[in-house]
């Protein structure tokens, strides 16, 4: 396989997003009046900073953290990301040790920050803390959910940078390390989760994932995606070891065939691959008002997909969901979005 197929000379800063502008945010409806959900973020994520002419900027964090400010979120169990013990160990899953080195020898080197590993994908002072925590993020909830006896349930990770674009060695489209990968392979070797599942509906393909998983019959990677788009990957006929399942869109597809992909392709797929464990890339850049892709989803089919893919939770896993934020760069449809994604999840 070739995980690294020319991107038909998209990149992904091809489209520049001004100022944010006012938001009047408000949660979108099915709030549970109590939760098992936890949210686990950190202010580190907003101080990755690639620069002016990223749109994988820090207002993103902001807007996330303002639309999960309001009282129809009360419920939600608040945790700050650690800086987790394993979390060199853990990145050692997926990624070479060359990766971890390089990326940690030139944030270390303050001088020659920013640091532009490519056209998309920038260091910042602030970036390593960010990387660490987003990694750890993923592995605090593993533990939250997987932990005999938590009343967690299930949780949302609005970690920055973003990490399904990662591979294991090399840092692109806007991510260091392949944070949800490294979630999934660090549940099978801390917690002994025999079938881990990955479902991804960001617009872009999550080469990192499906490499880390092209060779492992015990972990799942099903995804929609828009085709042709970056980086290149993500045909039907990649499909690993029985164990990928893409299922890519074209450009002004929508809810309806989003809705198909997911019910036809990835969903029954998921079932039948009988998770102990699910996360979710939870990409938004699908949605309608967004530069960086031609696909029309709104906030009512990510709390759809959240909702489908919670009732294969309860069949297959008792529930245990760990969701990840990937991709949605218009800053007022990422916070609608995430609401509504995050109210789903507070609906167990």
């Amino acid at each position: 396989m070739n995980t690294r197929v020319p991107s038909h000379g998209i990149s992904r800063r091809a489209v520049l997003i001004g100022a944010p502008a006012a938001l009047s945010l408000a949660a979108t409806s099915g709030r549970a009046q109590s939760s098992a959900t936890v949210l686990v973020s950190h202010p580190a994520f907003e101080k990755h900073d690639p620069g002016p002419l990223i749109v994988e900027r820090p207002a993103r964090e902001r807007v996330i953290m303002d639309a999960l400010a309001p009282t129809e979120f009360g419920g939600l169990i608040r945790h700050e990301a650690p800086l987790h013990e394993d979390v060199a160990e853990a990145i050692g899953l997926v990624h070479t040790r060359d990766h971890f080195e390089f990326l940690r020898a030139h944030a270390q080197d303050e001088a020659h920050l920013p640091f532009a590993i490519d056209g998309d994908t920038v260091m910042s002072t602030g970036s390593w803390e960010a990387a660490m925590r987003a990694v750890g993020a993923g592995l605090h909830a593993v533990d939250c959910v997987m932990e005999v006896g938590n009343t967690i349930k299930n949780a949302f990770c609005p970690v920055r940078p973003p990490g399904h674009h990662a591979e294991a060695d090399r840092a692109m489209g806007f991510c260091l390390f392949s944070n949800i990968a490294i979630a999934a392979k660090y549940a099978q070797a801390r917690h002994g989760a025999a079938r881990v599942a990955v479902i991804d509906f960001d617009v872009h393909h999550g080469n990192g994932t499906q490499r880390a998983f092209w060779k492992s019959k015990n972990l799942f990677y099903g995804t929609t995606h828009e085709m042709p788009l970056f980086p290149g990957t993500g045909s039907v006929s990649e499909t690993g070891v029985g164990n990928i399942f893409n299922a890519p869109l074209k450009a002004g597809d929508g809810s309806v065939e989003f809705r198909a992909a997911m019910t036809e392709r990835i969903l029954p797929a998921l079932d039948e691959f009988r998770p102990e464990l699910i996360l979710i890339s939870a990409g938004f850049d699908a949605h309608e008002g967004d530069p960086l892709g031609h696909i029309r989803l709104r906030e009512a089919d990510y709390a759809w997909i959240t909702q489908r893919v919670m009732d294969i939770a309860d069949r297959r896993c008792s529930g245990r969901i760990v969701s990840m934020l990937e991709g949605g760069y218009v800053l007022e449809d990422l916070a609608r979005s995430t609401a509504a994604h995050v109210s789903a999840l507070m609906s167990a």
